[in-house]
């Protein structure tokens, strides 16, 4: 077979082996020192991370935890959140939040999206406060930061505790300040795909607040205070482990300039996709956004996906079901209408958007997506 006759290999969403390839030496390095310490449960590792996350974020505390769902449900847990109560969201983020909300017996208020941005759309908020929600859950979505200071200046009026959920935008920015420092607490996973990604589950939450960081440490394990003493009630087996904190550890060092590269294809996208049926979401690229998922809208999604298939390209959808239309929720819920919010989900399309894409890869997909329409 000559080089010309050679398949072409196949562009992935995310291609965990390539990214990581630049890293791996280090990695491997870290893996060894924690089986070298035989401490494999909150040793050294887990300190260590959880040092530099906080320094990373701008916080005084990082609470390394099982994964991100468990770091918003303990969020909230922490915040007291409980049965009786109302905790505002958007609907269109996959679900995460409203597993957590409904772990700790609260009922979930979903307020519509930006139709634009798809991130919650703060006029929206101001529609739900006559229902007296007791905190708030904002999405950072693909990798944008919301409109958090608006959302922060509502909040601190009406008494809401403002949660983020940063589980896609690690290292975003805004006004010199990082995703996670805005609210009450920051929650944050590092499931593989994220732009901080362990090699398999973990997550964290970061606060300025020394009596939460407190609280949330005993949840973690156990609701302990000292070995064996339960004094905190809600807590669970959430730790996160040595293993992963030391990879993170590693992984922390390549973010900015990972992120930056993800911000170069949005650019590159952003440039060539104008005009196509695939409409890229406006304003992304800047510091308030590190790309986590490049997202396009288009009216026949399932035929371009299909066509990008065709010709060796993957897509995702982020994501397909809004929360109110879920199967297991929808009948508990109250009858609503989302228009905005259920739109994005029948229309939004990911493409591979990661930094270890090449130029090359990056032009085939515009190509692809190009000859599509």
């Amino acid at each position: 077979m000559s080089p010309a006759d050679a398949p072409i290999p196949p562009i992935r969403c995310y291609d965990a082996a390539r990214v990581l390839a630049p890293q791996r030496a280090g990695i491997e390095a870290a893996i060894a020192d924690v089986l070298d310490s035989g401490r494999f449960i909150l040793g050294a590792a887990v300190e260590r991370f959880e040092c530099e996350f906080a320094d990373h974020c701008g916080r005084a505390h990082a609470i390394g935890v099982a994964s991100g769902s468990d770091a918003l449900e303990l969020a909230l847990r922490a915040l007291d959140v409980g049965p009786g109560d109302s905790v505002v969201t958007v609907a269109n983020a996959g679900g995460y939040a409203t597993h957590a909300i409904r772990a700790c017996g609260a009922r979930p208020l979903y307020a519509e999206v930006d139709p634009a941005t798809l991130l919650l759309d703060p006029v929206a908020l101001a529609l739900l406060l006559t229902q007296r929600p007791r905190a708030l859950v904002l999405t950072h979505l693909y990798g944008r930061l919301a409109d958090v200071g608006t959302v922060a200046t509502i909040c601190a009026a009406h008494g809401i505790a403002l949660v983020e959920d940063c589980a896609q935008a690690h290292g975003a920015r805004r006004g010199g300040r990082h995703a996670g420092s805005f609210g009450a607490l920051g929650c944050f996973s590092f499931y593989p795909t994220k732009n901080l990604g362990a090699l398999g589950d973990g997550g964290a939450l970061v606060t300025n607040d020394a009596a939460l960081a407190a609280r949330l440490r005993a949840l973690r394990q156990y609701g302990w205070i000292g070995k064996y003493r339960v004094e905190v009630g809600g807590g669970r087996n959430s730790r996160l482990d040595e293993l992963q904190a030391a990879i993170l550890s590693v992984r922390l060092r390549s973010l900015d300039a990972d992120n930056a590269k993800r911000r170069a294809i949005i650019r590159a996208y952003d440039d060539a996709l104008a005009g196509c049926k695939a409409r890229p979401l406006p304003g992304r690229g800047g510091e308030d956004d590190v790309g986590h998922q490049y997202v396009v809208r288009c009216a026949d999604r399932n035929a371009l996906r299909a066509h990008l298939a065709g010709v060796g390209i993957d897509s995702e959808v982020h994501y397909p079901v809004p929360d109110h239309l879920q199967p297991a929720w929808r009948m508990s819920l109250p009858q609503m209408q989302l228009p905005y919010t259920e739109r994005a989900c029948a229309e939004v399309l990911s493409l591979p958007c990661h930094p270890a894409l090449t130029d090359v890869e990056v032009r085939r997909v515009i190509a692809a997506v190009r000859a599509h329409g």
